[in-house]
């Protein structure tokens, strides 16, 4: 399995937000709070190869443009640093979308599970999360919203 380089990722979010998007490099995401969306990503023989973060401004962002709710939904959000079920189930659909350029010729990856920020997440998945190996981190500005950041992880074989 490799990572999605940055134009695939890039034309995932414009393809499914319908909305120009910018990226550019990221900082690592942190599990710090508030605490991104984690999305786990596993194999046809359900081994984890793959993690995702989302952090607040991201989630928040692109999940209200996903569903064309005002960008006034996604500030509120984030200004309470807090994500509503709403935009976390928006973002979490964005994520699945994301299995399908986390695979390549030889792999088929699924998402497995996501994690809105304050759940419990196990350690396994945290750990790796944070690992600064093997990653990408962007910066995603979409056009009439706002920026947050995306960290794509593979997991060491």
């Amino acid at each position: 399995m490799s990572l999605p380089d940055r134009k695939a990722i890039k034309d995932l979010f414009e393809g499914l937000l319908g909305r120009d998007v910018e990226i550019g490099d990221a900082t690592p995401i942190t599990l710090d709070h508030p605490r991104p969306v984690i999305a786990t990503y596993v194999d046809d023989n359900y081994k984890l190869t793959a993690i995702a973060l989302m952090d607040l401004h991201l989630a928040a962002n692109a999940g209200a443009a996903i569903a064309l709710v005002p960008k006034g939904g996604a500030e509120a959000a984030i200004e309470d640093l807090r994500l509503p079920p709403n935009l976390f189930e928006n973002a979490a659909e964005i994520l699945n979308v994301l299995a399908a350029p986390l695979g390549d010729a030889g792999v088929h990856v699924k998402l497995s599970s996501t994690f809105a920020p304050g759940e419990t997440v196990p350690p396994q998945v945290e750990a790796v999360a944070v690992t600064l190996g093997a990653r990408e981190d962007v910066t995603l500005d979409i056009s009439g919203y706002g920026s947050g950041r995306l960290a794509l992880v593979q997991v060491p074989a």
